[in-house]
């Protein structure tokens, strides 16, 4: 049979739109990578107005035609109290001083807690969770993950424990439009981050892993977790 000259053109035609996507999408991976570092960056001195959760919480709500009243007050650090700052430390993220972004040994505690139905934080240290609500939303994906994993360093270099730690603490979800340390205080005991007590703190801290859920008022057990934690390190 003989071969028109078409059929020899296809096949390379094919591979070089395909090269050609794939290039395409390579850039477009390498400039949104950029662009998170960048922002980053400026994170380091500029209070972000807001974050992929707080964006996807009120695409949700509209979506579902929910009310959606959003709750963000970014405060400085000093003006969030130390039992605060300690108690979800222990309860998120306890070797947060000692590790540089990712916890390997807490990734195995929180899975073995899962199986003993005693879990009070998930594996992600306070760095992977400040990166993810950021700029990936509560959604879950191998992407995301890869991306995330690329960007934790980055967080720890650029911002540093201290820059890091006021962000996640003013920007992380603490109920349905309730986000950062002085809107949940405000919203659950009718005072400032400043003047929350020990008590309310890890009642606070022990929401977090799932806030949409938990209240503070039926933390009893998971507080109690929590103050022990900080007992043991002298907070």
């Amino acid at each position: 049979m003989t071969e028109t000259p078409d059929t020899h053109h296809k096949i390379p035609r094919r591979k070089g739109f395909l090269r050609s996507c794939i290039r395409w999408f390579a850039l477009g991976v390498a400039l949104l990578w950029s662009l998170a570092v960048l922002m980053l960056v400026a994170a380091r001195w500029i209070d972000p107005p807001t974050t992929a959760v707080h964006m996807e919480r009120r695409w949700q709500a509209w979506i579902h035609h929910k009310p959606y009243h959003k709750r963000y007050e970014f405060v400085p650090l000093s003006q969030i109290a130390p039992d605060f700052q300690h108690a979800v430390i222990a309860a998120e993220d306890a070797r947060f001083y000692q590790h540089h972004g990712f916890d390997w040994h807490a990734m195995e505690i929180a899975a073995e807690e899962d199986v003993e139905g005693g879990r009070i934080r998930g594996g992600s240290t306070i760095t992977q969770q400040l990166v993810k609500n950021l700029f990936f939303g509560t959604g879950r994906s191998f992407l995301r993950k890869g991306a995330e994993f690329t960007l934790v360093p980055v967080a720890e270099l650029v911002l540093g424990k201290r820059r890091i730690l006021e962000l996640y603490l003013n920007v992380v979800e603490w109920g349905p439009g309730v986000y950062g340390a002085e809107s949940a205080c405000r919203f659950y005991y009718q005072t400032s981050a400043r003047n929350i007590d020990r008590e309310q703190s890890a009642r606070l801290a022990a929401i977090l892993p799932l806030p949409l859920k938990r209240r503070p008022d039926h933390m009893n057990h998971y507080s109690e977790l929590i103050l022990d934690r900080m007992r043991q390190v002298g907070w």
